[in-house]
Protein backbone atom coordinates (compact mmCIF):
# COMPACT_ATOMS: atom_id res chain seq x y z
CA UNK A 1 0.00 0.00 0.00
CA UNK A 2 1.35 3.45 -0.96
CA UNK A 3 1.95 6.19 1.57
CA UNK A 4 -1.00 8.58 1.96
CA UNK A 5 0.18 12.22 2.07
CA UNK A 6 -2.05 14.78 3.78
CA UNK A 7 -1.20 18.05 2.02
CA UNK A 8 -2.76 21.52 2.30
CA UNK A 9 -1.49 24.69 0.66
CA UNK A 10 -2.74 28.26 1.02
CA UNK A 11 -2.46 30.78 -1.83
CA UNK A 12 -3.36 34.47 -2.04
CA UNK A 13 -0.41 36.35 -0.44
CA UNK A 14 -0.65 34.80 3.05
CA UNK A 15 1.80 36.08 5.66
CA UNK A 16 3.39 33.76 8.22
CA UNK A 17 0.44 33.50 10.64
CA UNK A 18 -1.90 32.64 7.74
CA UNK A 19 0.51 30.06 6.32
CA UNK A 20 0.67 28.39 9.73
CA UNK A 21 -3.12 28.09 9.86
CA UNK A 22 -2.89 24.86 7.87
CA UNK A 23 -1.19 23.21 10.85
CA UNK A 24 -3.68 24.66 13.33
CA UNK A 25 -6.61 23.58 11.16
CA UNK A 26 -5.25 20.05 10.70
CA UNK A 27 -4.71 19.65 14.45
CA UNK A 28 -8.13 21.11 15.29
CA UNK A 29 -9.94 18.78 12.86
CA UNK A 30 -8.14 15.62 13.93
CA UNK A 31 -8.44 16.38 17.66
CA UNK A 32 -12.14 17.11 17.22
CA UNK A 33 -12.57 13.61 15.72
CA UNK A 34 -13.21 14.80 12.19
CA UNK A 35 -11.64 13.13 9.19
CA UNK A 36 -8.92 15.07 7.43
CA UNK A 37 -9.20 14.34 3.67
CA UNK A 38 -6.37 12.14 2.37
CA UNK A 39 -5.78 14.26 -0.72
CA UNK A 40 -4.16 17.50 -1.77
CA UNK A 41 -6.14 20.56 -0.59
CA UNK A 42 -5.66 24.09 -1.95
CA UNK A 43 -7.15 27.05 -0.08
CA UNK A 44 -7.51 30.15 -2.26
CA UNK A 45 -7.78 33.47 -0.37
CA UNK A 46 -9.19 36.03 -2.79
CA UNK A 47 -8.41 38.61 -4.01
CA UNK A 48 -5.00 37.18 -4.81
CA UNK A 49 -3.12 40.53 -4.78
CA UNK A 50 -4.25 41.64 -1.29
CA UNK A 51 -1.93 40.55 1.57
CA UNK A 52 -3.63 38.38 4.22
CA UNK A 53 -2.56 38.37 7.87
CA UNK A 54 -3.63 37.04 11.26
CA UNK A 55 -5.36 33.91 12.47
CA UNK A 56 -8.92 34.98 11.64
CA UNK A 57 -9.09 32.66 8.62
CA UNK A 58 -8.69 29.43 10.63
CA UNK A 59 -12.39 28.80 11.26
CA UNK A 60 -13.41 29.56 7.68
CA UNK A 61 -10.70 27.26 6.29
CA UNK A 62 -11.71 24.42 8.63
CA UNK A 63 -15.39 24.75 7.73
CA UNK A 64 -14.52 24.88 4.04
CA UNK A 65 -12.60 21.60 4.30
CA UNK A 66 -15.40 19.94 6.27
CA UNK A 67 -18.05 21.14 3.80
CA UNK A 68 -15.99 20.08 0.75
CA UNK A 69 -15.49 16.61 2.25
CA UNK A 70 -19.20 16.25 3.08
CA UNK A 71 -18.82 16.22 6.86
CA UNK A 72 -21.08 19.26 7.39
CA UNK A 73 -23.91 20.61 5.19
CA UNK A 74 -22.89 23.17 2.59
CA UNK A 75 -26.24 24.89 2.11
CA UNK A 76 -26.26 26.98 5.29
CA UNK A 77 -22.72 28.31 5.01
CA UNK A 78 -23.81 31.00 2.55
CA UNK A 79 -25.74 32.77 5.33
CA UNK A 80 -22.69 33.24 7.56
CA UNK A 81 -19.43 35.10 7.89
CA UNK A 82 -17.13 32.88 9.95
CA UNK A 83 -14.03 34.23 11.71
CA UNK A 84 -11.84 32.95 14.50
CA UNK A 85 -8.48 31.44 15.33
CA UNK A 86 -8.36 27.73 16.18
CA UNK A 87 -6.24 26.05 18.80
CA UNK A 88 -4.86 22.58 18.11
CA UNK A 89 -7.67 21.18 20.26
CA UNK A 90 -10.40 22.98 18.29
CA UNK A 91 -11.12 25.82 20.76
CA UNK A 92 -11.95 29.19 19.23
CA UNK A 93 -9.59 31.99 20.23
CA UNK A 94 -10.36 35.75 19.97
CA UNK A 95 -9.03 37.81 17.10
CA UNK A 96 -8.48 41.52 16.43
CA UNK A 97 -10.44 43.68 13.99
CA UNK A 98 -13.87 42.19 14.74
CA UNK A 99 -15.80 45.48 14.58
CA UNK A 100 -15.09 46.23 10.87
CA UNK A 101 -15.90 42.59 10.09
CA UNK A 102 -19.25 42.92 11.90
CA UNK A 103 -20.10 46.10 9.99
CA UNK A 104 -19.39 44.41 6.64
CA UNK A 105 -21.35 41.31 7.66
CA UNK A 106 -24.36 43.46 8.54
CA UNK A 107 -24.12 45.43 5.29
CA UNK A 108 -24.02 42.13 3.36
CA UNK A 109 -27.01 40.75 5.34
CA UNK A 110 -25.08 37.84 6.81
CA UNK A 111 -24.93 36.36 10.28
CA UNK A 112 -21.59 36.51 12.07
CA UNK A 113 -20.14 33.35 13.63
CA UNK A 114 -17.20 34.20 15.87
CA UNK A 115 -15.38 33.40 19.16
CA UNK A 116 -17.29 34.12 22.38
CA UNK A 117 -14.64 36.57 23.58
CA UNK A 118 -15.30 38.81 20.55
CA UNK A 119 -19.09 38.86 20.85
CA UNK A 120 -19.27 42.01 23.03
CA UNK A 121 -17.26 43.98 20.48
CA UNK A 122 -19.35 42.73 17.55
CA UNK A 123 -22.53 43.61 19.46
CA UNK A 124 -21.62 47.29 19.19
CA UNK A 125 -22.97 47.07 15.64
CA UNK A 126 -26.75 47.30 15.53
CA UNK A 127 -28.85 45.15 13.20
CA UNK A 128 -26.57 42.12 13.05
CA UNK A 129 -27.18 38.54 14.20
CA UNK A 130 -24.20 37.26 16.21
CA UNK A 131 -23.53 33.58 16.95
CA UNK A 132 -20.77 33.27 19.60
CA UNK A 133 -19.05 29.89 19.88
CA UNK A 134 -16.30 28.40 22.02
CA UNK A 135 -15.29 25.31 20.03
CA UNK A 136 -15.25 24.00 16.48
CA UNK A 137 -17.62 21.19 17.54
CA UNK A 138 -20.20 23.79 18.68
CA UNK A 139 -19.99 25.53 15.31
CA UNK A 140 -20.47 22.27 13.38
CA UNK A 141 -23.38 21.20 15.60
CA UNK A 142 -25.02 24.58 15.02
CA UNK A 143 -24.59 24.43 11.24
CA UNK A 144 -25.84 20.83 11.20
CA UNK A 145 -28.89 21.72 13.29
CA UNK A 146 -28.06 19.32 16.15
CA UNK A 147 -27.47 22.02 18.81
CA UNK A 148 -28.34 25.56 17.84
CA UNK A 149 -26.23 28.29 19.47
CA UNK A 150 -28.39 31.11 20.94
CA UNK A 151 -28.17 34.27 18.86
CA UNK A 152 -26.91 37.45 20.49
CA UNK A 153 -28.44 40.82 19.60
CA UNK A 154 -27.94 42.78 22.83
CA UNK A 155 -25.61 45.76 22.72
CA UNK A 156 -23.37 46.17 25.78
CA UNK A 157 -24.53 48.91 28.12
CA UNK A 158 -22.27 51.97 27.70
CA UNK A 159 -20.59 53.09 30.89
CA UNK A 160 -19.64 56.60 31.88
CA UNK A 161 -15.90 56.55 32.40
CA UNK A 162 -14.95 57.15 36.01
CA UNK A 163 -11.84 59.28 36.31
CA UNK A 164 -10.01 60.87 39.20
CA UNK A 165 -9.41 64.18 37.41
CA UNK A 166 -11.71 67.19 37.29
CA UNK A 167 -11.47 70.85 36.32
CA UNK A 168 -12.29 71.65 39.94
CA UNK A 169 -8.73 70.51 40.72
CA UNK A 170 -7.34 73.46 38.73
CA UNK A 171 -6.96 76.58 40.89
CA UNK A 172 -6.81 79.89 39.08
CA UNK A 173 -6.03 79.92 35.33
CA UNK A 174 -9.55 81.14 34.62
CA UNK A 175 -8.77 82.41 31.12
CA UNK A 176 -7.16 79.03 30.33
CA UNK A 177 -10.24 77.13 31.50
CA UNK A 178 -12.40 79.51 29.46
CA UNK A 179 -10.28 78.77 26.38
CA UNK A 180 -10.59 75.02 26.93
CA UNK A 181 -14.36 75.38 27.23
CA UNK A 182 -14.42 77.14 23.86
CA UNK A 183 -12.08 74.56 22.32
CA UNK A 184 -14.27 71.70 23.58
CA UNK A 185 -17.48 73.30 22.34
CA UNK A 186 -16.20 73.77 18.80
CA UNK A 187 -13.50 71.03 18.60
CA UNK A 188 -10.88 73.70 17.97
CA UNK A 189 -7.12 73.14 17.99
CA UNK A 190 -5.26 74.85 20.84
CA UNK A 191 -1.62 75.60 21.69
CA UNK A 192 -0.51 76.52 25.22
CA UNK A 193 2.65 78.55 25.78
CA UNK A 194 4.02 78.86 29.31
CA UNK A 195 6.86 78.03 31.71
CA UNK A 196 7.20 74.61 33.36
CA UNK A 197 4.86 73.82 36.24
CA UNK A 198 2.03 76.17 35.29
CA UNK A 199 -0.47 73.35 34.75
CA UNK A 200 -0.45 72.90 30.97
CA UNK A 201 -0.41 69.08 31.04
CA UNK A 202 -2.74 69.01 34.04
CA UNK A 203 -5.40 71.06 32.25
CA UNK A 204 -5.01 69.15 28.97
CA UNK A 205 -5.58 65.83 30.75
CA UNK A 206 -8.94 67.16 31.99
CA UNK A 207 -10.26 68.07 28.54
CA UNK A 208 -11.97 64.64 28.07
CA UNK A 209 -14.07 65.33 31.18
CA UNK A 210 -15.88 68.21 29.44
CA UNK A 211 -16.21 66.78 25.92
CA UNK A 212 -19.63 65.65 24.62
CA UNK A 213 -20.09 61.88 24.20
CA UNK A 214 -19.66 60.43 20.73
CA UNK A 215 -22.63 59.63 18.54
CA UNK A 216 -23.07 55.94 17.70
CA UNK A 217 -21.68 56.48 14.20
CA UNK A 218 -18.63 58.37 15.52
CA UNK A 219 -18.10 55.72 18.18
CA UNK A 220 -18.18 52.93 15.59
CA UNK A 221 -15.64 54.77 13.41
CA UNK A 222 -13.29 55.26 16.35
CA UNK A 223 -13.82 51.76 17.72
CA UNK A 224 -13.13 50.21 14.32
CA UNK A 225 -9.70 51.87 14.25
CA UNK A 226 -8.92 50.72 17.80
CA UNK A 227 -10.14 47.22 16.89
CA UNK A 228 -7.56 46.76 14.12
CA UNK A 229 -4.74 48.31 16.15
CA UNK A 230 -2.43 46.52 18.56
CA UNK A 231 -4.02 48.19 21.60
CA UNK A 232 -7.46 46.61 21.11
CA UNK A 233 -10.86 48.05 22.04
CA UNK A 234 -12.27 48.83 25.49
CA UNK A 235 -15.95 47.99 24.94
CA UNK A 236 -17.13 49.48 28.24
CA UNK A 237 -16.04 53.04 27.34
CA UNK A 238 -16.57 52.98 23.60
CA UNK A 239 -18.77 56.12 23.58
CA UNK A 240 -16.04 58.24 25.20
CA UNK A 241 -13.88 60.38 22.87
CA UNK A 242 -10.35 58.97 22.71
CA UNK A 243 -7.43 60.83 24.28
CA UNK A 244 -3.94 60.13 22.98
CA UNK A 245 -0.72 61.64 24.36
CA UNK A 246 2.34 60.22 22.54
CA UNK A 247 5.85 60.98 23.83
CA UNK A 248 7.93 63.50 21.90
CA UNK A 249 10.30 60.72 20.80
CA UNK A 250 7.51 59.21 18.65
CA UNK A 251 8.46 58.65 15.01
CA UNK A 252 6.48 59.85 12.03
CA UNK A 253 5.21 56.31 11.43
CA UNK A 254 4.04 56.03 15.05
CA UNK A 255 2.25 59.37 14.81
CA UNK A 256 0.53 59.11 11.42
CA UNK A 257 0.68 55.35 10.81
CA UNK A 258 2.79 53.22 8.52
CA UNK A 259 4.69 49.99 8.19
CA UNK A 260 5.06 47.61 5.26
CA UNK A 261 1.44 46.67 5.88
CA UNK A 262 0.11 50.12 6.92
CA UNK A 263 -1.35 50.41 10.42
CA UNK A 264 -3.14 53.39 11.97
CA UNK A 265 -1.00 55.79 13.99
CA UNK A 266 -1.74 58.08 16.93
CA UNK A 267 -3.66 60.62 14.85
CA UNK A 268 -6.07 57.92 13.66
CA UNK A 269 -6.38 56.41 17.14
CA UNK A 270 -7.39 59.94 18.23
CA UNK A 271 -10.10 60.14 15.52
CA UNK A 272 -13.17 61.97 16.92
CA UNK A 273 -11.13 62.72 20.04
CA UNK A 274 -8.05 64.56 21.27
CA UNK A 275 -4.35 64.33 20.42
CA UNK A 276 -2.19 65.99 23.10
CA UNK A 277 1.40 66.80 22.15
CA UNK A 278 3.37 67.98 25.17
CA UNK A 279 6.75 69.71 24.66
CA UNK A 280 5.78 70.40 21.04
CA UNK A 281 9.18 71.76 19.84
CA UNK A 282 10.90 68.60 21.13
CA UNK A 283 9.14 66.56 18.43
CA UNK A 284 11.16 66.13 15.27
CA UNK A 285 10.19 68.86 12.82
CA UNK A 286 9.56 66.33 10.04
CA UNK A 287 7.22 64.48 12.38
CA UNK A 288 5.23 67.65 13.09
CA UNK A 289 4.99 68.59 9.43
CA UNK A 290 3.10 65.41 8.60
CA UNK A 291 0.27 66.72 10.79
CA UNK A 292 -0.52 69.53 8.36
CA UNK A 293 -2.52 67.47 5.87
CA UNK A 294 -4.72 65.56 8.36
CA UNK A 295 -5.40 68.75 10.34
CA UNK A 296 -6.87 70.20 7.17
CA UNK A 297 -8.56 67.18 5.56
CA UNK A 298 -9.45 64.88 8.48
CA UNK A 299 -7.78 61.80 6.99
CA UNK A 300 -4.31 60.49 6.16
CA UNK A 301 -3.26 58.49 3.09
CA UNK A 302 -0.27 56.18 3.50
CA UNK A 303 1.26 55.03 0.22
CA UNK A 304 3.56 52.08 -0.32
CA UNK A 305 5.00 50.63 -3.52
CA UNK A 306 2.30 47.97 -3.80
CA UNK A 307 -0.40 49.30 -1.51
CA UNK A 308 -2.22 52.43 -0.37
CA UNK A 309 -4.19 52.80 2.86
CA UNK A 310 -6.47 55.65 3.88
CA UNK A 311 -7.25 56.16 7.58
CA UNK A 312 -9.62 58.71 9.14
CA UNK A 313 -7.87 61.28 11.34
CA UNK A 314 -10.25 64.05 12.37
CA UNK A 315 -8.78 64.87 15.74
CA UNK A 316 -8.59 67.89 18.03
CA UNK A 317 -4.98 68.94 18.52
CA UNK A 318 -4.00 70.22 21.96
CA UNK A 319 -0.32 71.14 22.24
CA UNK A 320 1.93 72.65 24.90
CA UNK A 321 5.35 74.25 24.75
CA UNK A 322 7.73 76.35 26.83
CA UNK A 323 8.37 79.96 25.77
CA UNK A 324 12.12 79.32 25.36
CA UNK A 325 14.67 76.47 25.64
CA UNK A 326 15.09 76.85 29.41
CA UNK A 327 11.37 77.50 29.86
CA UNK A 328 11.52 80.64 32.00
CA UNK A 329 11.29 83.47 29.47
CA UNK A 330 9.33 86.35 31.01
CA UNK A 331 9.40 84.80 34.47
CA UNK A 332 9.49 87.39 37.27
CA UNK A 333 12.39 85.60 38.96
CA UNK A 334 14.67 86.46 36.05
CA UNK A 335 15.97 82.89 35.73
CA UNK A 336 15.98 82.94 31.91
CA UNK A 337 19.32 83.64 30.21
CA UNK A 338 18.32 82.57 26.70
CA UNK A 339 19.35 84.90 23.92
CA UNK A 340 16.87 86.18 21.36
CA UNK A 341 18.56 83.96 18.75
CA UNK A 342 18.07 80.89 20.95
CA UNK A 343 14.43 81.76 21.52
CA UNK A 344 13.94 82.32 17.79
CA UNK A 345 15.49 78.96 16.88
CA UNK A 346 13.42 77.21 19.53
CA UNK A 347 10.12 78.64 18.32
CA UNK A 348 11.09 78.18 14.66
CA UNK A 349 10.82 74.42 15.23
CA UNK A 350 7.07 75.03 14.88
CA UNK A 351 6.58 76.02 11.26
CA UNK A 352 4.30 78.86 10.22
CA UNK A 353 1.96 76.61 8.18
CA UNK A 354 1.46 74.30 11.18
CA UNK A 355 0.93 77.22 13.56
CA UNK A 356 -1.58 78.67 11.11
CA UNK A 357 -3.72 75.54 11.46
CA UNK A 358 -4.02 75.94 15.24
CA UNK A 359 -7.08 78.03 16.06
CA UNK A 360 -6.12 79.20 19.56
CA UNK A 361 -2.75 80.34 20.94
CA UNK A 362 -2.84 80.64 24.70
CA UNK A 363 -0.37 81.98 27.24
CA UNK A 364 -0.36 80.07 30.55
CA UNK A 365 1.30 82.16 33.30
CA UNK A 366 2.31 81.11 36.78
CA UNK A 367 -0.44 80.98 39.42
CA UNK A 368 0.09 83.10 42.56
CA UNK A 369 0.88 81.00 45.63
CA UNK A 370 -2.18 82.28 47.48
CA UNK A 371 -4.52 81.18 44.66
CA UNK A 372 -2.73 77.87 44.43
CA UNK A 373 -3.22 77.27 48.14
CA UNK A 374 -6.76 78.58 48.63
CA UNK A 375 -8.33 78.51 45.19
CA UNK A 376 -11.14 80.84 44.20
CA UNK A 377 -13.30 82.29 47.01
CA UNK A 378 -16.34 81.20 45.00
CA UNK A 379 -14.92 77.72 44.45
CA UNK A 380 -13.72 76.14 41.21
CA UNK A 381 -16.22 74.94 38.63
CA UNK A 382 -16.49 71.18 38.28
CA UNK A 383 -16.13 69.47 34.92
CA UNK A 384 -19.82 68.49 34.95
CA UNK A 385 -20.86 72.16 35.07
CA UNK A 386 -18.55 73.14 32.22
CA UNK A 387 -19.55 70.06 30.23
CA UNK A 388 -23.23 71.06 30.36
CA UNK A 389 -22.42 74.38 28.68
CA UNK A 390 -20.17 72.64 26.14
CA UNK A 391 -22.89 70.12 25.23
CA UNK A 392 -25.48 72.90 24.87
CA UNK A 393 -23.22 74.89 22.54
CA UNK A 394 -22.26 71.79 20.52
CA UNK A 395 -25.96 70.91 20.11
CA UNK A 396 -26.62 74.39 18.72
CA UNK A 397 -23.91 73.82 16.10
CA UNK A 398 -25.19 70.32 15.27
CA UNK A 399 -28.73 71.61 14.84
CA UNK A 400 -27.53 74.42 12.60
CA UNK A 401 -25.12 72.57 10.31
CA UNK A 402 -24.74 68.96 11.54
CA UNK A 403 -21.10 69.28 12.60
CA UNK A 404 -18.75 70.99 15.04
CA UNK A 405 -17.83 74.54 14.07
CA UNK A 406 -14.17 73.66 13.47
CA UNK A 407 -15.24 71.38 10.60
CA UNK A 408 -17.14 74.06 8.67
CA UNK A 409 -16.19 74.40 5.00
CA UNK A 410 -15.44 77.76 3.39
CA UNK A 411 -18.94 77.84 1.92
CA UNK A 412 -20.50 77.07 5.31
CA UNK A 413 -18.37 79.72 7.01
CA UNK A 414 -19.81 82.29 4.61
CA UNK A 415 -23.33 81.01 5.31
CA UNK A 416 -23.24 80.62 9.11
CA UNK A 417 -20.56 83.12 10.23
CA UNK A 418 -21.88 86.37 8.81
CA UNK A 419 -20.63 89.58 10.46
CA UNK A 420 -21.99 93.07 10.86
CA UNK A 421 -20.16 95.90 9.11
CA UNK A 422 -18.32 97.08 12.29
CA UNK A 423 -17.23 93.49 12.94
CA UNK A 424 -15.99 93.16 9.36
CA UNK A 425 -13.92 96.31 9.78
CA UNK A 426 -12.43 95.02 13.05
CA UNK A 427 -11.44 91.71 11.46
CA UNK A 428 -9.91 93.42 8.43
CA UNK A 429 -7.89 95.70 10.69
CA UNK A 430 -6.62 92.66 12.61
CA UNK A 431 -5.73 90.91 9.36
CA UNK A 432 -3.65 93.90 8.19
CA UNK A 433 -2.03 94.66 11.54
CA UNK A 434 -0.99 91.10 12.41
CA UNK A 435 -0.42 89.82 8.86
CA UNK A 436 -2.93 86.99 9.24
CA UNK A 437 -3.45 84.49 6.42
CA UNK A 438 -6.72 83.65 4.69
CA UNK A 439 -6.75 80.37 6.63
CA UNK A 440 -6.48 82.30 9.90
CA UNK A 441 -9.34 84.52 8.73
CA UNK A 442 -11.67 81.53 8.39
CA UNK A 443 -10.48 79.98 11.65
CA UNK A 444 -11.19 83.20 13.54
CA UNK A 445 -14.72 83.21 12.14
CA UNK A 446 -15.29 79.60 13.18
CA UNK A 447 -13.96 80.36 16.65
CA UNK A 448 -16.19 83.42 16.94
CA UNK A 449 -19.16 81.28 15.94
CA UNK A 450 -18.39 78.87 18.80
CA UNK A 451 -18.06 81.73 21.30
CA UNK A 452 -21.45 83.04 20.14
CA UNK A 453 -22.96 79.57 20.55
CA UNK A 454 -21.69 79.39 24.14
CA UNK A 455 -23.48 82.68 24.73
CA UNK A 456 -26.60 81.28 22.97
CA UNK A 457 -26.38 84.20 20.53
CA UNK A 458 -27.80 83.66 17.03
CA UNK A 459 -25.41 86.29 15.63
CA UNK A 460 -21.68 86.83 16.03
CA UNK A 461 -21.35 90.04 18.03
CA UNK A 462 -18.28 92.24 18.04
CA UNK A 463 -17.38 91.00 21.56
CA UNK A 464 -17.35 87.39 20.31
CA UNK A 465 -15.13 88.36 17.38
CA UNK A 466 -12.76 90.34 19.60
CA UNK A 467 -12.28 87.35 21.89
CA UNK A 468 -11.62 85.07 18.90
CA UNK A 469 -8.98 87.48 17.55
CA UNK A 470 -7.29 87.62 20.97
CA UNK A 471 -6.47 83.90 20.68
CA UNK A 472 -4.11 84.47 17.72
CA UNK A 473 -1.23 85.68 19.91
CA UNK A 474 1.63 83.84 18.22
CA UNK A 475 0.72 85.28 14.83
CA UNK A 476 1.90 88.62 16.18
CA UNK A 477 5.46 87.51 16.79
CA UNK A 478 6.17 85.50 13.65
Amino acid sequence: MGLIILSISIVGLPETAVKESKDRVRGALLNSRFEFPAQRITVNLAPADLPKEGGRFDLAIALGILAASGQIPVARLGDYECVGELSLGGELRPISGVLPIAIQARDNHRKLLLPKENSAEAALVTGIEIIPAGHLLEVCAHLGGQAVIPTQFQQPEPQRQTVDVDFADVHGQYHVKRAFEIAAAGAHNLLMLGPPGTGKSMIASRLPTILPPLTEQQAQETAAIASISDQGLDVSNWLQPPYRAPHHTASAAALVGGGSNPRPGEISLAHNGTLFLDELPEFDRKVLEVLREPLETGHITISRANRQADFPARFQLIAAMNPCPCGYLGDASGRCHCTSEQVGRYRAKISGPLLDRIDMHLEVPRVPHEVLRKGSPQGEEASAVIRARVVAARNIALTRCGKANSALTAKEVKQFCDLSEPSHQLLEQAMDKFGLSNRAYHRILKLARTIADLAASPDIEITHLSEAISYRKLDRSV
